[in-house]
């Protein structure tokens, strides 16, 4: 069965600790490409904090949906960024989309969170000072969101 197209709206977690450490995670498909939780929307109707929830628990087994501890955590940052998809997943668009609209959140957990990778979807993770996972991120957008943490994170 052939999988449904992404659909381009998708949100990005920046996940750090209140010393200001960031989870950066490799991904499975990429080697070496560092980055924040992503993900795209499972559907048009839902609501972009279902969806951060949603892909946080899935890439690094953190939850933080309602009823949770961390749940107070999860802050909106309400930026977005528009860019276009890397040429290496068009595949995974319909036809014609070439722009994704990605939505910035933060997490902040308590130092020592434990991490359990989807080894489907990424390789190792490492928490690394704000700025040095900033300049440790393929994306331009994610290393932007990373060093907004001290204006936006908690």
């Amino acid at each position: 069965m052939d999988r449904p197209f992404k659909i381009p709206e998708s949100v990005l977690v920046v996940i750090h600790t209140p010393a200001r450490n960031v989870l950066l995670i490799n991904r499975a498909d990429a080697p070496d490409y560092w980055q924040s939780v992503t993900g795209s929307k499972d559907d048009a109707a839902e609501e972009l904090r279902q969806t951060a929830v949603r892909e946080v628990f899935e890439e690094t087994g953190i939850g933080c949906g309602p009823g949770t501890v961390l749940h107070a955590g999860l802050e909106d940052w309400g930026l977005q960024n528009v860019y276009d998809i890397y040429p290496r997943w068009q595949h995974r668009y319909a036809p014609g989309v070439t722009r994704n609209t990605e939505h910035v959140f933060g997490l902040c957990v308590p130092e020592g969170t434990p991490v359990t990778l989807n080894p489907r979807e990424h390789t190792a993770y490492k928490w690394l000072p704000w700025r040095e996972a900033a300049d440790a991120c393929f994306s331009p957008s994610n290393a932007e969101a990373i060093l907004m943490l001290p204006q936006f994170g908690s």
